[in-house]
């Protein structure tokens, strides 16, 4: 069971970190891409049962030190902060700019409206790119604290 909480640690670090590459990249082309999202979801995924594997290592009377435990579950309440971040980006950036809700872009022509679509997005990827980021320090930190 170790080994496949180790194996599952090293994926989702590597899963996270491709997510912050990837999302650094398309935030600096100022692009949005399908992929970014599947992959930073499938390392949320990863942050989740490598958190259940350890609860179940804990279970089983595995004694881990404190940090590493830290370490290992601060990641999961940064998925649900940045997610929150996220949803909160398009009122953000109508705010910004000086916009009540969706209706009253509505009325803007559509080229500006397209202007505050690609600023949402970009928001939205620079938060959950910035989240990723920090989930793989902290899981770097959680496995350099492993007992």
């Amino acid at each position: 069971m170790k080994d496949v909480h180790i194996a599952v640690g090293v994926l989702a670090i590597t899963v996270n970190a491709v997510a912050v590459l990837g999302g650094g990249w398309l935030w600096r082309s100022g692009r949005n891409a399908g992929w970014f999202w599947r992959v930073l979801r499938a390392g949320q995924a990863l942050v989740v049962l490598q958190a259940a594997l350890g609860g179940v290592l804990l279970a089983l009377g595995k004694k881990p030190g404190h940090l590493h435990v830290l370490y290992g579950l601060l990641p999961l309440l940064i998925s649900f902060l940045a997610e929150m971040f996220r949803a909160s980006s398009a009122q953000m950036v109508l705010d910004q700019h000086g916009h009540l809700d969706a209706q009253a872009v509505a009325k803007l022509p559509e080229e500006e409206q397209r202007g505050l679509v690609v600023a949402i997005m970009q928001r939205e990827l620079a938060v959950m790119t910035l989240a990723a980021l920090v989930i793989v320090v902290l899981l770097l930190r959680a496995a350099q604290t492993a007992g």
